[in-house]
């Protein structure tokens, strides 16, 4: 592919997007060179994706201004279609996907991250959507899931004003999970998937179904979603290996003799 590089290492999948000329930004080839790489994705060998840019200057700076600027009514509404149903494959994806956020992430490039399980970035980070300075609204979900994650007021604020913020203000709103150095960004996103990938992967799987699934309804359903997810884990070979493991370790210990002098 032109611009994505895809890689595997011990059940973790690394995706990036490799456009650093351009400041990673997303075009209509990107977008479908993204759409095609999820779809290859082996998922009885990978257990978690994460998604960076190339370059230590920018993760994605946003869509691509070039090809927008051109675009009629019905040409934009389908761009931001393309867009929005490529990040919705990879909020949906059915194994957890970590943003490991190298630089710049405005525009389309905060609306990706915002599509990922879990943020972390690098302390150089800056995120934004500035659409309206530009004349247009958030295309591909960010008006949707920055209200979701920061709360409403500060997606207003965010939005509105188009103002971007710095690494550390995205961790105290919550926008990001934790903040590093540049040099520590890749190591720990790679050390948090190897943590992940370690456990069952139906039930990490589920998980992901229950949160994704039972947000969007009220707590009665999301409760009956739970229940479903929560039974079908007991079909698998993982939930009998781990419990009984579990149980063996658990008698184990009951059966130990503690010696006397010791008691």
């Amino acid at each position: 592919m032109e611009f994505i590089t895809y890689e595997v290492e011990d059940m973790v999948g690394i995706i990036t997007i490799n456009r650093p000329k351009a400041l990673n930004a997303l075009n209509s080839t990107v977008l479908d060179e993204l759409d095609a790489t999820l779809d290859q994705v082996d998922l009885d060998a990978v257990r978690v994706l994460i998604l960076t840019g190339a370059g230590e200057k920018s993760f994605v700076a946003g869509a691509d201004i070039g090809e927008m600027s051109s675009l009629t009514k019905e040409e934009g509404e389908a761009f931001g279609k393309k867009g929005n149903d490529v990040f919705r494959k990879l909020e949906t994806f059915p194994i957890p996907v970590i943003a490991a956020i190298n630089g710049f992430a405005l525009g389309g490039g905060c609306e990706i991250s915002m599509s990922c399980d879990i943020r972390i970035c690098s302390d150089n980070a800056v995120f934004g959507q500035p659409e309206v300075g530009l004349g247009i609204t958030p295309g591909f979900g960010g008006t949707q899931r920055l209200a979701r994650i920061v709360g409403v007021g500060k997606a207003k604020e965010m939005i509105y004003g188009a103002r971007n913020i710095k690494a550390d203000e995205a961790y105290r709103i919550g926008l990001v999970n934790n903040v590093y150095t540049q040099e520590e960004l890749m190591p720990a996103a790679k050390k948090l998937a190897a943590t992940i990938a370690k456990n069952a992967p139906i039930a990490v799987r589920n998980c992901k179904k229950a949160i994704n699934e039972g947000l969007q309804v009220d707590m009665d359903q999301a409760i009956v979603i739970e229940e479903k997810l929560f039974g079908d884990c007991f079909e698998t070979e993982d939930q009998k290996a781990g419990m009984g493991n579990f149980l063996e370790k658990d008698k184990s210990k009951k059966l130990k003799v503690v010696p006397f002098k010791n008691r």
